[in-house]
């Protein structure tokens, strides 16, 4: 047991020394990173698209994609005319800061970029790894039920900002906004930021694209 947690205690020891190294490398670049994390299906990639759609004539963009295995979303984010590199863990259920180092690296990046991450789909492990980034952003569905705040808190208390999408589909199905946003302040407190849309509608986009493009412009255009 002894031997595990020594273990489990250099790995988390060497992935911050890493993401303090992006923290430095993305602020001598002045360069906002995102990780996007959430179950599969949540709609991360869909987040992600809305974003490049909404800001890409406004802000350099580029993205980082992390699966399991294949290259499906990194080839539609691709159509839509932003850098994109793919990195695919095989097997490991949340990126590292060692990976997307290496990644932004490769990615030759201009100054003053915005860089979406796209983490592993689960609400568990990318939680405790630090990516250095400026901000992270979790991606829950309607569909996946009004219960993941309680059942997953470290997640949800981890984030920045929820986006809860499919948001069509909740009476449906029965989803209880009140039971979620509940479990959501007991969790934030104040610090809540919830933003409910349907990637399909296009419902409550408007609030959620207003939201970033005050946040980037602000972190953009500070001396």
């Amino acid at each position: 047991m002894e031997m595990e947690i020594k273990v489990i205690k250099d790995i988390l020891q060497r992935n911050e020394f890493s993401a303090d190294n992006i923290r430095k490398l993305a602020k001598e670049n002045k360069w906002f990173l995102i990780n996007v994390m959430g179950s599969p299906g949540a709609g991360k990639t869909s987040f992600i698209k809305a974003m490049i759609n909404t800001f890409k004539d406004r802000f350099n963009l580029a993205v980082i994609e992390g699966d399991v295995a294949s290259t499906i979303d990194a080839e539609e984010i691709s159509k839509l005319g932003v850098e994109v590199l793919q990195i695919n863990t095989g097997g490991a259920c949340h990126l590292v800061a060692d990976s997307i180092n290496e990644a932004l690296l490769n990615l030759n990046l201009k100054k003053s970029t915005v860089v979406f991450i796209e983490n592993i789909g689960n609400l568990i492990c990318p939680s405790s790894f630090d990516l250095g980034e400026n901000m992270r952003v979790v991606v829950s569905s309607a569909a996946e039920g009004d219960d993941k705040p309680y059942k997953y808190p470290i997640m949800f208390e981890s984030s920045d900002v929820v986006v809860l999408s499919k948001i069509d589909v909740a009476e449906i199905i029965g989803f209880d906004m009140e039971k979620y946003i509940k479990g959501l302040k007991a969790i934030k407190g104040d610090n809540l930021k919830l933003f409910g849309v349907s990637f399909k509608t296009l419902e409550g986009l408007t609030e959620l694209e207003s939201y970033f493009s005050e946040l980037f412009n602000s972190y953009f255009n500070r001396k």
